[in-house]
């Protein structure tokens, strides 16, 4: 079922409704300008900080949230923790200045779908709103270095060594952003058996979810 005021791109594809959350009001005047002459991307509403956003996001329940990272009151980090505890389905792309580790990593574990710099080109910007809308984790070479960094200072590569064969297969589908039923479509097997799959792959490798599991088989190179 479509969500209310979602309509149709020139192209024949749904229109990907787009809330942004900066507290800069040029930033957010800025991005409005150049997506509201997407054909397929609508721009439903703005948000000053975290508080705003995480309301805004409830009351529109948009597709792709674009979230600043260090913002007054709420930050964006703990807006996505918010957003996760709501269980809200927007996908949150990250568009910040911090390039720190401490603030990527924090970010993504908090449930970020992507993690891109404000200098990104806009064209690059459009894309990666499509991106992460289709399912995709999506970030720029520099967070990938700084998340294989942390990876390896943790030893994440050794918990990958217990997965078998077929949960290794069920894991590059979640990064290539397959949904239960296409991954069951794909390995011929039942939706009951990938739940199975996918529960065992997050026990093992301790994520929080698929959004996590799809960051870590980007970072080792499994999927998209």
């Amino acid at each position: 079922m479509a969500r209310p005021g979602t309509g149709t791109g020139t192209g024949g594809g749904p229109v990907i409704r787009v809330l942004l959350v900066d507290d800069h009001q040029v930033v957010r005047r800025g991005l409005r300008t150049f997506l509201e002459v997407q054909d397929d991307i609508e721009v439903v509403g703005e948000a000053s900080d975290g508080t705003q956003g995480v309301d805004a996001a409830e009351r529109l329940r948009p597709d792709v949230i674009l979230m600043d990272v260090k913002m007054p009151g709420m930050d964006g980090i703990e807006a996505l923790r918010k957003l996760r505890e709501l269980d809200n389905p927007a996908r949150v792309l990250v568009v910040t200045s911090f390039t720190e580790q401490r603030t990527v990593v924090p970010a993504l574990r908090a449930g970020a779908a992507g993690y891109v710099y404000k200098d990104v080109d806009p064209v690059a910007l459009a894309g990666a709103i499509r991106s992460v809308h289709a399912g995709h984790v999506l970030l720029q070479p520099e967070v990938a270095g700084a998340l294989l960094s942390q990876d390896e200072a943790n030893n994440g590569q050794g918990r990958g060594t217990s997965l078998t064969e077929r949960e290794r297969e069920v894991l590059g589908l979640i990064a290539d952003g397959r949904s239960n039923r296409e991954i069951a479509r794909a390995l011929v097997l039942s939706e009951k058996t990938v739940k199975t799959h996918v529960s065992n792959i997050l026990m093992k490798l301790d994520l929080a979810d698929r959004t996590q599991a799809a960051l870590w088989a980007v970072r080792h190179g499994m999927g998209a």
